[in-house]
C-alpha cells in the first residue's frame, strides 16, 4: 500500500512541479510515508520515477486492452474493412472514455508532457511500452479499413492525428469548456466529443473511398 502510495503521490508531484523541482520529502509526505521508505521500495528518487513510469504502462496498456482487444488480442490483419472501421471507433471512444473524462488521466498527461519536453529514460520506457506497440496497432487497423499501408509514413501521421485531436480535449480541458459553456466534462460531454470524432473518423475514411 505504502508502494502505491509513493507513485500517486510522485506521479501527481513529478507531473506538477517537474522531476528536479519535487524532493523526496515533499513526496513521502504527500504519500504519508516515512522519507526511508523511497530508498527501501525504489532505492531512490529515480527508481520512483522509472516506477512512475511502469505505473503509466500498464494503466494505458489496460486501457488498450478495452479498446484494442488487448495488445495480445485479435490480431488487426485479420479484421475486415468493416470491423476494422468500428475498431477504430471502439480506440478512440475509449480514449475519450478515459483520457478526457476520468480525472486521474490529467495527472497522467501532465506528467508524459513533462517527459516530451525534456526526454529520458524515462519517456523511454513509456514508448516502448505504450506509444509504439499501441501505435503500431492502431497503422496495421488502418490497413485494413483503407488499404493504405500500416507502415507509410500517411498512415503513421494519420494515426497520430486521431490520437492527437482525442488528447486535446484533455490539454485544452480548460478553454474548451470556457467555449462550450460547460462547468465539467462529464458523460453527456465526453459523448458529444466522442461522436465529433466519430464525424471526423467517418469523413478521414470516406474521403478515401471506404463509407461506414
Amino acid at each position: 500500500m505504502t508502494k502505491a502510495a509513493l507513485v500517486r503521490a510522485a506521479l501527481k508531484l513529478f507531473g506538477r512541479q517537474g522531476y528536479d523541482g519535487t524532493s523526496t520529502r515533499e513526496i513521502a509526505a504527500a504519500a504519508k510515508a516515512n522519507i526511508g521508505s523511497i530508498a527501501y521500495h525504489f532505492g531512490g528518487k529515480e527508481g520512483l520515477r522509472a516506477a512512475v513510469a511502469d505505473h503509466i504502462v500498464e494503466t494505458i496498456q489496460s486501457i488498450a486492452a478495452q479498446a484494442l482487444g488487448g495488445m495480445t488480442g485479435p490480431e488487426p490483419a485479420t479484421l475486415t474493412a468493416e470491423t476494422a472501421r468500428e475498431q477504430l471507433k471502439a480506440t478512440l471512444q475509449g480514449m475519450v472514455a478515459f483520457i478526457v473524462a476520468r480525472p486521474e488521466a490529467g495527472e497522467i498527461v501532465q506528467f508524459m508532457l513533462r517527459e516530451l519536453s525534456d526526454p529520458t529514460p524515462t519517456l523511454d520506457r513509456i514508448y516502448a511500452g505504450v506509444f509504439e506497440p499501441t501505435h503500431r496497432r492502431l497503422c496495421v487497423i488502418w490497413e485494413r479499413a483503407t488499404g493504405e499501408p500500416a507502415e507509410s509514413e500517411a498512415t503513421r501521421l494519420t494515426i497520430f492525428s486521431l490520437i492527437g485531436q482525442t488528447v486535446y480535449f484533455r490539454i485544452g480541458r480548460e478553454p474548451v469548456m470556457r467555449r462550450m459553456g460547460w462547468t465539467a466534462i462529464g458523460e453527456d460531454e465526453s459523448g458529444k466529443i466522442v461522436a465529433t470524432l466519430h464525424a471526423n473518423l467517418d469523413a478521414m475514411l470516406n474521403a478515401r473511398g471506404n463509407k461506414p
